[in-house]
C-alpha cells in the first residue's frame, strides 16, 4: 500500500460567466498536451529532498500515533528481514545510491490489530501487528516488506503524486465547462463535471494498479536475492485473496489498496515454479512463530484475548500442535499471564518454552529473553540482570540490561554502556530515554534533560527538542553549567543544529 495525502484546495476560487469562447480557449489551455499516461518508467516531478521531508512529516505523526510502539525484541526481529531485504535490492540495482543516502529505510510497528502495511515518502516504513499476527513464516512477512520496499525504491510514491498533479488540469476544465453548461442545464452541468473526475480517477487507478503489479515483480526478485523462500509471496497473496472473499468487515485495509486478483496469484505462481529451488518451503522456524505469539498479545487483544492466549498452552490444541506451533503458544501463554498480573503461572509457562526450545539456539536466546523480562516485570531486577551477559552487544539485552540495572539501583553501571550505543545509534528514542533516566537516578539534570530533547529528536519533533534544550542551558546557566561545562558546550552545538531543523519545519508549512 502507498500512502500519500494530496489536498486540492478549491477554497477561494471563484467561477465567473464568461463567454463560450473564452472558457472553451481556457478548458483547452488546461489540458494536457498528451491525454495518454506516463509510462512506469517515466521520472518523478518530486525531487529526492522533497520526498525526504514530506516523509519525515508523515513519520512524525506516526511517532505521536498511540499506536506506535518501540518493543526491542520485534524491532530486531523486523530489522533483520529489513536490513537483508535492503542489501538484496542494492544488489539487484534497484536501491540506488543517492535513495540509499538520503532516504531514512526505517520500519515503525503500530499495535493495531488491523491487517495493514504501508509505504511512506523517503524509505519510511509502517507496519501493523496484524498483519505480523496471520503469517506463519518469515517469509510471508519478507514478502510484504519487500512489496513495500519495491514501491519506494520505484518511487511509485511521488510519481503518484506527479500522475495526480497532472490530472489537476483536466478536472478544473471539467468544472469550467460544467459551469458554463449549469445556465441550460444543470443535470448536463452535473455530468460534465462527474465525467471529468471520474475520467482523472480512472487514469490515476490504472497507473497505481500498474505499480502494484510492479511492486509485486520487483518485490519477489529482492525477496528471493535476500535469501527468502518465493511460496512465501504465493501464500501470502492466498492467504489476503481468502481474506477477501471471507473476511474483509474493514479490518483489512491492504485488501482494498492491494486487491488480491487471481492474475497476481497466478504470476506469483509462475515465478516460483520457474526458480531453480527445492519444491517444497522450509518449515516455519520456532523465532518466527515466537514473535508472532508475541505481536498478538501486544496488538492489544483485551482481557479475554489474554486470557484466551493464557489458557491455550494447557488446551487439548496445543498438546496435538507441532513444535513449532507448540513454541508459539507457550511464548503468548507466558507473555499473557504477565500481563495479567500472574507472576507464578507465567514462571511455570517460561519453563515449559526453555525446556521446549532446548537444541535451537536462536530459539534458546529469544526464550531466554522472555525470563529475563517476566522477571523485571515480576518486580526482580536484580534476578532479571543476572540472566542477560553484560558483554551481549545485540539492542534488546542492552535495553533489557539497562533497565533492569537502573530499576535495581545501579543506573551509575547501566550509563556508560548507554552512552556507547546512543553514540554509534543516535535515533534510538528509547536508548536515550533510558539514558535520561539513569542521569536522573545519579542526579545529574542537565545531561538528564539533553537526554530528553534527544528523545524528541529522534521522534522528529523539533519543536518539543528545542523546548527541552532551552531547558537545558536556563539549568547550565543558573548553576554556571554544573560543573560539567562539556556538556553545556555539546547542549549548545546540538541547540543550534535543532533550531536550524526546525527553521527547515516551518519553510516546509
Amino acid at each position: 500500500m502507498i500512502l500519500w495525502k494530496h489536498r486540492l484546495r478549491a477554497g477561494g476560487m471563484r467561477l465567473r460567466a464568461a463567454p463560450l469562447g473564452a472558457a472553451l480557449m481556457a478548458a483547452c489551455l488546461l489540458m494536457p498536451a498528451r491525454a495518454q499516461l506516463p509510462t512506469l518508467g517515466d521520472p518523478s516531478d518530486m525531487a529526492v529532498s522533497a520526498e525526504r521531508k514530506l516523509g519525515e512529516r508523515v513519520a512524525r505523526e506516526l511517532y505521536r500515533d498511540p499506536d506506535y510502539i518501540n518493543d526491542p525484541v520485534l524491532d530486531e526481529y523486523v530489522l533483520e528481514i529489513w536490513t537483508r531485504l535492503l542489501a538484496a535490492a542494492r544488489t539487484r540495482g534497484e536501491l540506488t545510491s543517492e535513495l540509499d543516502d538520503r532516504f531514512a529505510w526505517q520500519v515503525l510497528l503500530g499495535k493495531d490489530r488491523v491487517i495493514n502495511a504501508f509505504a511512506v515518502p523517503g524509505g519510511w516504513m509502517g507496519l501493523q501487528l496484524g498483519l505480523v499476527n496471520v503469517t506463519v513464516t518469515r517469509d510471508e512477512l519478507a514478502a510484504v516488506l519487500a512489496h513495500e520496499l519495491s514501491h519506494v525504491t520505484q518511487r511509485h510514491i511521488s510519481r503518484l503524486m506527479t500522475q495526480q498533479s497532472r490530472q489537476a488540469p483536466m478536472m478544473l476544465a471539467a468544472i469550467i465547462l460544467g459551469a458554463l453548461a449549469a445556465g441550460k442545464s444543470p443535470d448536463a452541468a452535473n455530468a460534465v463535471i462527474a465525467g471529468g473526475q471520474a475520467l482523472a480517477m480512472q487514469n490515476q487507478l490504472n497507473f497505481s494498479r500498474d505499480m502494484e503489479r510492479e511492486a509485486d515483480r520487483v518485490g519477489y526478485g529482492v525477496m528471493t536475492q535476500a535469501g527468502f523462500d518465493a511460496q512465501g509471496m504465493v501464500s501470502m497473496f492466498e492467504k489476503l485473496q481468502q481474506s477477501a472473499r471471507l473476511n474483509d468487515n474493514g479490518s483489512f485495509p491492504y485488501l482494498r489498496t492491494h486487491p488480491m486478483n487471481t492474475e497476481r496469484i497466478a504470476e506469483a505462481q509462475s515465478r516460483q515454479q520457474l526458480q531453480a529451488r527445492a519444491p517444497a518451503a522450509p518449515a516455519p522456524d520456532l523465532v518466527h512463530s515466537m514473535m508472532v505469539g508475541r505481536s498478538r498479545v501486544l496488538s492489544n487483544p483485551g482481557m479475554d484475548g489474554l486470557r484466551a492466549y493464557a489458557a491455550e498452552a494447557d488446551g487439548p490444541q496445543a498438546a496435538a500442535s507441532d513444535r513449532w506451533r507448540q513454541v508459539g503458544i507457550l511464548y503468548a501463554a507466558a507473555l499473557a499471564s504477565t500481563k495479567l498480573r500472574e507472576p507464578a503461572a507465567a514462571s511455570r509457562l517460561v519453563a515449559r518454552l526453555q525446556a521446549a526450545t532446548a537444541g535451537d539456539a536462536r530459539a534458546s536466546r529469544t526464550a531466554k529473553l522472555l525470563a529475563a523480562e517476566l522477571a523485571l516485570a515480576a518486580g526482580d531486577a536484580t534476578r532479571a540482570a543476572g540472566m542477560i551477559d553484560p558483554a551481549d552487544n545485540h539492542r534488546p539485552e542492552v535495553m533489557l540490561l539497562s533497565q533492569a540495572r537502573i530499576q535495581s539501583g545501579r543506573a551509575a553501571d547501566a550509563a556508560p554502556r548507554l552512552q556507547t550505543w546512543v553514540a554509534l545509534h543516535p535515533r534510538d528514542a528509547q536508548a536515550w530515554q533510558l539514558l535520561g533516566a539513569a542521569y536522573t537516578a545519579q542526579g545529574q539534570t542537565l545531561r538528564a534533560i539533553r537526554a530528553e530533547a534527544e528523545v524528541q529528536v529522534a521522534h522528529l519533533d523539533y519543536q518539543a527538542a528545542m523546548d527541552r534544550f532551552k531547558a537545558a542551558q536556563d539549568v547550565a546557566r543558573k548553576s554556571g553549567g554544573g560543573g560539567d561545562h562539556i556538556e553545556a558546550s555539546i547542549i549548545d552545538t546540538r541547540a543550534r543544529a535543532v533550531a536550524s531543523l526546525l527553521r527547515e519545519q516551518a519553510l516546509e508549512r
